[in-house]
C-alpha cells in the first residue's frame, strides 16, 4: 500500500462556494494523477437505488472524476457495484463490513481500511486488477482501447455533507501499482 487517505470538504467552504466539493475533488484527483502517474482509471457506476438528490451528487463528482481522467489522457473503465462485489467478496451482496475484510485481507493490510468507502475504492481497483488479468490470460479484446501495465481507479461519492476521496498503492514488484479514490 502506497497510500490512502480521505478528504472532506468542510461545511462552512460547502456554503461559501456551490462548487467547493467538486473543485477540491478535482485538484485532489489532479495532484494524486501527477504524483502516482497512472495509466488507466477504473470507476464504479452509479447505482440507481440511491434517491435523485443523492443520484445527482454521483452524477456530478463522477463527472468530475472523468474530467481529470480525460485532462491526463488516461482510459476509464467503470464497474457496476455488485460486480465489484462479486469479484473481491465472491458475492455480490456484500456489506461493508465484509468488503473492508476481503479488502484487507488482499492486500495484506494490518489494518481494516476505513472509512468503509476506502475498502470501496480499494475494491474498485481489485476488480480492474482481476478483470485485466483474466483478459489477459484468456486473450480478450479491451472495451476500451488497450491497457498499460499500471491502473488507477476512482470512485467519486458524495453522501450528505461529506465527499470522500481515498488513494492507495500497491509496490511494482508484485502487482501493477493501484491508486483508488472514492
Amino acid at each position: 500500500m502506497l497510500h490512502y487517505g480521505a478528504l472532506t470538504v468542510a461545511a462552512k467552504r460547502r456554503k461559501e462556494f456551490a462548487g467547493a466539493t467538486l473543485q477540491d475533488v478535482h485538484a485532489l484527483l489532479c495532484r494524486l494523477i501527477e504524483e502516482f502517474a497512472p495509466d488507466a482509471m477504473a470507476v464504479e457506476n452509479i447505482f440507481t437505488a440511491l434517491n435523485i438528490r443523492t443520484a445527482l451528487r454521483l452524477a456530478e463528482v463522477r463527472g468530475v472524476v472523468l474530467l481529470a481522467a480525460a485532462q491526463h489522457d488516461l482510459e476509464v473503465h467503470s464497474y457496476a457495484p455488485r460486480e465489484v462485489k462479486a469479484s473481491v467478496a465472491g458475492y455480490g451482496q456484500a456489506d461493508k463490513r465484509q468488503m473492508q475484510t476481503m479488502v484487507r485481507a488482499l492486500l495484506s493490510m494490518t489494518e481494516t481500511p476505513e472509512p468503509a468507502d476506502a475498502a470501496d475504492a480499494l475494491a474498485v481497483a481489485l476488480c480492474h486488477l482481476q478483470a485485466e488479468q483474466v483478459r489477459r490470460r484468456f486473450g480478450l479484446p479491451h472495451q476500451n482501447t488497450a491497457m498499460r501495465p499500471r491502473a488507477l481507479s476512482a470512485v467519486a461519492g458524495v453522501t450528505g455533507r461529506t465527499t470522500s476521496i481515498r488513494t492507495s498503492g500497491a509496490t511494482r514488484n508484485k502487482m501493477p501499482r493501484i491508486l483508488s479514490t472514492r
